[in-house]
């Protein structure tokens, strides 16, 4: 019989948790990784599905090209520090410096308020010289990819909000570890995709 019991197991299926133990999971990390890797795919997909277009588009003939702001260049190492400090603050909080790790994660908040900031103030400036959103295709997007990409930072400042009210209650480095580490990797994400779309728009 027992020999029979072995042969008839599945031991793919769920058995549930043992008593004095927790729930396993089906993979071998935390879920709220998982999740953040597959917003990012999908994220990335429907950035690579507006640039593919982007290119077919400037190829027609009212397609006017912008000048460069060179307040873009600002922006992109204001964005490039933020992202930074949140890799110090992620290296901080593993090491259970807690002390360097506040300053260093709300230093990257601000930061990337600033980009977002500056953002807006080159929206202004191409509206003060004739590239409003409806002016030409080129403009069009221009205001689309950088207030997409805007908007997903601006999500992942509410994240980063919901992580310090948590820091200024004096929180465990351990309990606050995988916020920063999630925040720094999706910082880190939108650093490149803003480098791409930076290259892009500046290339055309």
């Amino acid at each position: 019989m027992g020999f029979y019991k072995e042969l008839s197991s599945k031991p793919w299926e769920y058995q549930g948790p043992v008593e004095g133990t927790t729930p396993e999971s089906a993979f071998e990390i935390e879920p709220e990784k998982i999740a953040l890797r597959m917003f990012m795919v999908v994220a990335s997909v429907i950035f690579s599905l507006i640039a593919i277009t982007y290119y077919v588009r400037l190829d027609l003939g009212d397609w006017v090209p912008l000048k460069d702001p060179g307040l873009l260049w600002a922006n992109t190492g204001i964005l490039v520090l933020s992202s930074v400090c949140l890799q110090f603050a992620r290296n901080a909080v593993t090491r259970g410096d807690l002390g360097k790790t506040k300053i260093l994660f709300f230093l990257s908040g601000v930061l990337a308020v600033a980009f977002i900031v500056g953002q807006v103030l080159v929206w202004r400036q191409l509206n003060a010289t004739g590239f409003a959103i409806n002016t030409n295709p080129a403009s069009a997007f221009f205001f689309l990819l950088t207030g997409m990409h805007g908007v997903h930072l601006l999500g992942g400042l509410w994240v980063w909000t919901k992580t310090a009210f948590r820091l200024i209650n004096k929180v465990s480095a351990t309990d606050i570890r995988l916020s920063i580490e999630l925040c720094t990797v999706y910082w880190h994400f939108l650093l490149v995709l803003w480098v791409l779309l930076f290259a892009t728009l500046a290339n055309t």
